[in-house]
């Protein structure tokens, strides 16, 4: 990990970028403090940092609040990043089937999501093993939002993640409902009702395959960017029972 800039934010707030190999990403860490802080994962969808700064920043900035650093990274073909050809084609056809008004094949899907997938969980585990050879990051971990399947990959294959905060607000392939069933961890899920780009039904059926013993699912009305403020509220209520 080399660590290519830093600035403090207004609120004491450390940030700063850092490349880990060809791969872009960000840490913030709270004002100083005696002991080092638990890490949260920021998740994001493959639109680019760039681009999602505003919002990974606000919750950056609302986890240091609660004492929490958080991380993230630029997706697979996100970004600067090298292009994924099948990926394009699968979103290309994606856009045609939804200005079609047509359903979403489930090939479509598969070839949209499954190689992020694969691609993007093992980078996740190499910027945790790098994260958490600071000195001022420590255990445990949580993964919060993003494409919900990369959450479920992870939540199955990584053991230091301890709880997850996931957004049910992408598509996801069938073979991840076999990933779901898999997982153990808790899990507090958020759903928005109108979500016009997300099969409501679909996200209900892959809440029920969690096997996590403490698993809540918060359902509020509005479409896709409609997450009410009070909803992050109650997920950081949920990171600092589980990860402090």
């Amino acid at each position: 990990m080399h660590f290519t800039s830093a600035q403090r934010l207004d609120d004491g707030v450390l940030e700063r970028e850092f490349t880990l190999g060809q791969i872009p990403g960000i840490l913030w860490t709270p004002a100083p403090a005696s002991a080092p802080a638990p890490l949260i994962l920021l998740g994001h969808p493959p639109l680019g940092l760039r681009k999602m700064y505003p919002r990974l920043v606000a919750r950056a900035r609302h986890c240091a609040a609660d004492g929490f650093a958080t991380a993230t990274i630029e997706l697979p073909g996100s970004g600067d990043r090298p292009r994924l050809p099948a990926a394009e084609q699968a979103r290309a056809d994606l856009r045609r089937a939804m200005e079609a008004g047509e359903p979403v094949s489930d090939e479509i899907i598969d070839a949209l999501i499954l190689p992020l997938v694969e691609k993007a969980a093992p980078e996740w585990q190499a910027a945790l093993d790098a994260l958490l050879s600071l000195p001022e990051i420590g255990g445990p971990v949580g993964y919060s939002g993003g494409v919900i399947s990369i959450g479920i990959r992870l939540a199955v294959v990584e053991p230091r993640i301890a709880a997850a905060v996931l957004f049910a607000g992408s598509f996801v392939p069938r073979a991840m409902f076999e990933e779901a069933r898999q997982v153990t961890i808790p899990l507090h899920v958020l759903l928005q009702w109108d979500d016009e780009g997300n099969d409501r039904q679909a996200a209900l059926d892959l809440f029920d395959a969690f096997d996590s013993k403490e698993k809540s699912l918060h359902a509020h009305l509005g479409g896709h960017t409609g997450v009410p403020q009070f909803a992050g509220d109650a997920a950081g209520q949920f990171f600092t029972r589980h990860l402090k």
